[in-house]
């Protein structure tokens, strides 16, 4: 909303002081830089942030859940399944696995959630730099359709002119 109110402020600054509208140089003279919210965003992480976006980058996704769900079936069927001698958590133990994915769940959805809005932080800064680009594109827009309707008047006094000397 800040860049918003700023950048309208500028432009009504620029066409309230213009008798003829801007040329394209001095419109570029006025233009910054672009900058690019992945890499400011990208910055602005400490390290703790880095580790909580690539956990939820990778917690999240379908592969993570494969490689879990395999991981408890195989835990799971070997140890009903397998000779006696050679299970190594034997029924009703096996719940202790349960236990362990369940306290898993419950430390990674804080992590996730704060991986979460970090993304939600960078799609912000990336909607502001889109917002931005925008204005920029209607100022520029404002000042060709400017340029237009000065050369329609400039034409339609030439053909009055034109008329008048018939």
């Amino acid at each position: 909303m800040q860049l918003c109110a700023e950048a309208n402020g500028i432009w009504q600054g620029y066409t309230a002081s213009m008798t003829t509208p801007l040329s394209l140089e001095e419109l570029k003279k006025l233009r910054k830089p672009v900058r690019n919210p992945n890499v400011v965003r990208r910055e602005q992480l400490s390290a703790l942030d880095r580790l909580a976006l690539w956990i939820t980058n990778h917690v999240g996704t379908m592969g993570f859940f494969g490689l879990i769900f395999f991981w408890t079936v195989c835990w799971l069927s070997w140890n009903i399944f397998a000779p006696r001698n050679l299970q190594f958590d034997p029924f009703p133990a096996f719940v202790l696995w349960l236990f362990i994915s369940n306290m898993i769940q419950i430390f990674l959805m804080p992590l996730l959630m704060i991986g979460q809005n970090l993304q939600g932080k960078h799609a912000e800064a990336r909607a502001e730099a889109d917002f931005e680009v925008n204005v920029r594109a209607e100022r520029e827009v404002e000042a060709i359709l400017m340029h237009l309707e000065n050369q329609n008047d400039l034409m339609l006094r030439i053909l009055k002119d034109i008329e008048a000397k018939k």
